[in-house]
């Protein structure tokens, strides 16, 4: 029990040390996000900086993304270009992780990090 106390307490210094190993989990996965009227999206977040996600009514999006005060930022650039960051909170975990966020406009959301990529 000790052990895995000094496990945690080493992940999560890690993590504040430095929030892009705390994004790793998310390479290779998908972040899926659950509105309160059962909708949900999917966003897949690449090493290189860019990001493609999935809205609710099937339709893509992509962009970039950077960590900037801690947080995770999102800056669309397709199918228009917006240019005002959406930031949320970034929340060390694993696959089957679960955190509460807020969706793009303050509503409560549900994110869950899920095994497997883009198909």
């Amino acid at each position: 029990m000790a052990t895995s106390g000094l496990v945690l307490a080493a992940a999560i210094a890690i993590a504040a040390a430095s929030p892009l190993a705390t994004l790793e989990p998310a390479f290779g996965n998908t972040i899926v996000t659950h509105y309160p009227n059962g909708k949900s999206t999917r966003t897949w977040l690449h090493r290189d900086g860019t990001y493609d996600g999935q809205r609710a009514n099937g339709s893509y999006t992509s962009g970039i993304w950077r960590i900037k005060s801690g947080q995770l930022c999102l800056t669309q650039k397709k199918p228009i270009y917006v240019p005002v960051a959406f930031c949320t909170t970034i929340v060390p975990g694993h696959i089957g992780t679960t955190w509460p966020a807020r969706g793009l406009l303050g509503e409560p959301v549900r994110n869950i990090l899920v095994a497997g990529g883009q198909g």
